[in-house]
């Protein structure tokens, strides 16, 4: 088996389960990310927080000069302290509390991604009441089913994200009459994990009609945030290590009609930084059953949920042995049925005290693990970049 470079001396020290970064790769992907961006100055990309928001990635992605997407008070703070500068901060999130809006406020985010009428007049009270005016962005439901899961697609009709595109003329109008907002752009964001670049050409597509829509208004759209979305490769990690960014920000040079002046905002959370983060755990049986084997781990959903929560596919790889491979269900210790990373794998022949990595963690994985059974949360080991 093909297997990822990982530091398993340096391991020996450390107490399993606990998340691997490789810093060398998340260097190279947001290097990566700059260079393609880059290519059109009126590219702006922030961070989506919700994907890793350990310190160390944070601060890592902070000081190559990306802003940050925030969907909670708690992950502008965690923004804040992570190094993003505040106007760089743009604040998503169908269930704004009014603590949060103050938060934001307080703090001079750079924009609200307004999800509702409701939340509208709220943020506008709210800012009324402290002497601040609100710079916002409306987020669009623009109804385009993208090749994604069904529990990771946010943008179809009647969704919980977002304003519906028959409600969206009234809404703008209604931001244009108030004091203490500032209407600047238009918010999208249609799935996430989308490989197929023609789900982007759609959106692009729907966005183009909607802003001649508002021009013949004559309402000019300051930005537009075509949010994130892109996917990574789950299956083959360690061939493609990097997310299609050059075939991505292509698809917007290409499709997106831009006028003169217009600002495009980017939020990538997956892309970044999933395939530099592994769950390293140790083999504590191998139980041998009528009809199949079975690798119980001492990782568990509590540390990586997405297997259980969406039959999510990672890698796994044993990577203490060099043994014939051999077929195995990797299961960990939490007493729930679901706590299956996978079935019926091959795998080298696995020994109690091997080190098993699931790969391309990075994402969704860290920042979802839970105390479920009294598990301690899982700490984290950080690879050193070359000089």
């Amino acid at each position: 088996m093909i297997k990822g470079s990982f530091p398993t001396e340096e391991f020996k020290k450390l107490r399993t389960p606990f998340y691997y970064y490789d810093m060398e790769l998340l260097a190279s992907t947001l290097e990566k990310i700059r260079t393609e961006a880059g290519k059109s100055p009126e590219y702006i990309v922030h961070y989506a927080i919700k994907a890793n928001f350990n310190e160390e990635i944070l601060r890592a992605v902070s000081a190559t000069g990306l802003g940050a997407d925030c969907i909670s008070g708690g992950e502008i703070e965690a923004a804040l302290k992570g190094g993003f500068k505040p106007e760089t901060i743009v604040y998503s999130g169908v269930g704004k509390s009014d603590a949060e809006i103050e938060l934001g406020l307080e703090k001079g985010i750079g924009r609200f991604n307004v999800e509702s009428e409701a939340e509208l007049e709220v943020i506008d009270e709210i800012a009324g009441a402290l002497g601040k005016k609100a710079r916002i962005s409306f987020r669009v439901n623009p109804d385009i089913g993208a090749h994604g899961r069904a529990n990771l697609t946010t943008g179809t009709i009647e969704n919980k994200f977002g304003i519906d595109m028959e409600q969206l003329d009234k809404v703008v109008d209604r931001s244009l009459s108030m004091k203490n907002v500032e209407f600047l752009g238009l918010h999208f964001h249609i799935g996430t994990q989308l490989t197929d670049m023609s789900d982007f050409v759609i959106l692009c597509n729907r966005i183009n009609d909607l802003q001649q829509r508002f021009l013949k208004k004559g309402i000019s759209i300051a930005d537009i945030n075509v949010g994130g979305g892109l996917g990574i490769e789950y299956l083959h990690p360690n061939h493609l290590p990097q997310a299609d960014f050059e075939s991505y920000f292509n698809v917007f040079r290409t499709h997106l009609k831009t006028i003169p002046g217009q600002k495009v905002h980017f939020e990538l959370g997956r892309s970044v930084v999933a395939p530099c983060g592994s769950l390293i755990s140790r083999v504590l049986y191998v139980k041998e059953g009528i009809s199949r084997k079975f690798a119980i781990i001492d990782g568990s959903m509590t540390e990586l949920i997405r297997p259980a929560l969406y039959h999510a596919y990672h890698r796994i790889e044993n990577i203490s042995s060099d043994g014939d491979e051999e077929t195995y269900d990797v299961v960990g210790p939490v007493c729930e049925s679901t706590d299956i990373f996978a079935r019926r794998i091959s795998l080298d022949k696995c020994r109690r005290g091997d080190f098993i990595a699931i790969r391309s963690a990075g994402a969704y994985c860290e920042s979802m693990a839970s105390r479920y059974n009294c598990r301690p949360l899982p700490g984290s080991f950080f690879g050193k970049k070359k000089k």
